[in-house]
């Protein structure tokens, strides 16, 4: 009989595993949404529009802060929208406090004197952030549907021609496009990312419309009906995912929502590991702060179980990151403990990780076959995709955490960089951002993580050894990269200061 400490060490491992599990299924669950609604219709019936008779006003919102690198080019991007200039408007929110504010005005006037209807609005305060922004748009707004841009995007011209017509249905309160990716071929970290956002778009957003669960507006690309947006009781900003709160408070009074996977805006991907970790970190902390503020009304509202359940784990996702610091914690103990016992202890685990691995390859392998093109060479970055996964832990663990917590927390903007980006030459631009402590937890965990693979080769544990490498090498990535990269632009920097210039 193995001695208590031990029983208990494993039990809590297995049982770290098993939540784990839990949303491994939820995966497969999604997956098997998907694919039997195939044959489902996926956009109103009502949608059709053959004449172009249906063309309500289209208020296009534009959200901008300190984004002198893109702003530009998305206002000429707006601009080429084709959809009749006495129906259209558009707002660019500019809550800048550097010289966007100067590139945002001489492309208004440029495009106002071609005859299209946009205006520049400031506030004094930044208050409620792009949530903020966007209810001070709204009660400018003629429009009877709001379109909503972010700064990094590049909507295609037909956008509108394509997305505008579902809302003949009148139930319709959101239409959500396919983000594109401009960028994906820069580097392994944008690959990465590219394949995560193609599972999220295609798999989960796909499987939930098809399902007729909830899903959410992504904060740009998409189009609201403006009465939805009322009468959900319009944007809060008391969370970091404005747009997953009122999403949930729309669909809850009974709006639906509408994901076209086949109307895709390309956008830039961040090229720099300090900006996709703040980005996660606000996706992760704002999506908790919403499962706190929601979750109790959407598990007492009048929806089928299903519907119910579905949300509690969809909102309850980034859990994932505290339970993969458990199962770090436990990994080593249960490694001795295991081996101490030996005989089928040694194996009982290596079924959940195979059936895991099995199902992350069919997720982001279908993902990527739909979305087409060469997806048999995409596939081959899943792996890297699941070491930076698991290597992102920390950082969104620690947004986890303080949601929990109840720190609200500022809206840390994604830095994004335009041409720069591809060049390299974004190393020395002002929105580069800094990060000393995190970099050198995660290689601390990379090294704990090289012990843990040596323990588990010399006690003879081997069915946990494929996650073990993949957690060393993802939280070295994570580490070495940001430190890299910071590094980069320090000296860059300083090449600047000494040459007598600026960071451009």
């Amino acid at each position: 009989m193995p001695p208590p400490v031990d029983v208990l060490v494993v039990a809590l491992y297995f049982g770290v595993l098993a939540c784990l599990a839990a949303y491994g299924a939820h995966r497969a669950y999604l997956v098997y949404l998907y694919t039997t609604g195939r044959r489902r219709p996926v956009v109103p019936s009502a949608s059709a529009d053959p004449a172009g008779a249906f063309l309500p006003r289209v208020t296009v919102q534009l959200p901008v802060y300190n984004e002198m690198y893109v702003v530009e080019r998305l206002i000429d991007a707006v601009g080429a929208l084709r959809y009749p200039r006495d129906r259209l408007d558009v707002q660019v929110l500019d809550d800048s406090t550097d010289e966007t504010s100067r590139i945002v005005d001489d492309a208004v006037r440029r495009w106002r004197a071609r005859g299209l209807a946009i205006s520049c609005l400031r506030r004094p305060t930044r208050a409620g952030f792009k949530a903020g922004a966007l209810a001070a748009g709204l009660h400018a707004a003629r429009g009877e549907l709001i379109a909503i841009f972010d700064a990094d995007f590049v909507p295609p011209p037909g956008f509108l021609e394509q997305a505008v017509p579902l809302f003949r249905a009148e139930a319709v309160g959101m239409v959500q496009a396919r983000w594109g990716h401009r960028n994906r071929r820069d580097s392994l970290l944008t690959r990465v990312q590219a394949l995560l956002l193609d599972a999220h778009f295609v798999l989960e957003h796909g499987a939930r419309h098809r399902g007729g669960c909830f899903f959410n507006f992504n904060g740009t690309a998409g189009i609201w009906r403006r009465e939805a947006i009322v009468s959900a009781g319009g944007w809060q900003h008391d969370t970091l995912t404005e747009d997953l709160d009122l999403s949930y408070r729309a669909q809850l009074a009974g709006w639906r929502f509408v994901f076209v996977p086949d109307v895709v805006a390309p956008a830039e991907l961040p090229v720099e590991m300090n900006a996709f970790k703040s980005q996660q970190h606000r996706w992760a902390k704002g999506s908790i702060q919403t499962c706190r503020k929601l979750l109790p009304r959407v598990l007492r509202a009048p929806l089928p179980l299903r519907v119910r359940v579905e949300s509690a784990f969809h909102l309850t996702a980034n859990f994932n990151y505290l339970l993969v610091l458990a199962w770090s914690a436990l990994v080593v103990p249960a490694l001795f403990a295991r081996s101490s016992a030996g005989g089928w202890w040694l194996w009982l685990d290596a079924p959940i990780f195979g059936a895991a691995g099995l199902a992350a390859v069919v997720f982001y392998t279908l993902s990527q076959r739909e979305v087409g093109g060469d997806w048999l060479a995409r596939v081959r970055d899943i792996p890297a995709l699941a070491a930076l996964g698991l290597g992102m832990s920390i950082n969104n663990a620690l947004a986890v955490l303080e949601a929990l917590a109840g720190r609200p927390g500022g809206f840390a903007r994604t830095a994004k960089y335009g041409p720069l980006a591809a060049s390299g030459a974004w190393t020395g631009t002002r929105y580069r951002r800094a990060a000393v402590v995190q970099p050198l937890v995660e290689l601390a965990c990379g090294v704990y993580f090289t012990v843990a693979v040596g323990c588990a080769l010399a006690l003879g544990v081997l069915a946990p050894v494929p996650v073990l490498v993949l957690c060393q090498l993802g939280f070295f990535y994570a580490g070495c990269l940001s430190l890299a990269q910071q590094r980069a632009a320090a000296e860059a920097a300083w090449q600047a200061e000494a040459a007598g210039g600026s960071a451009p």
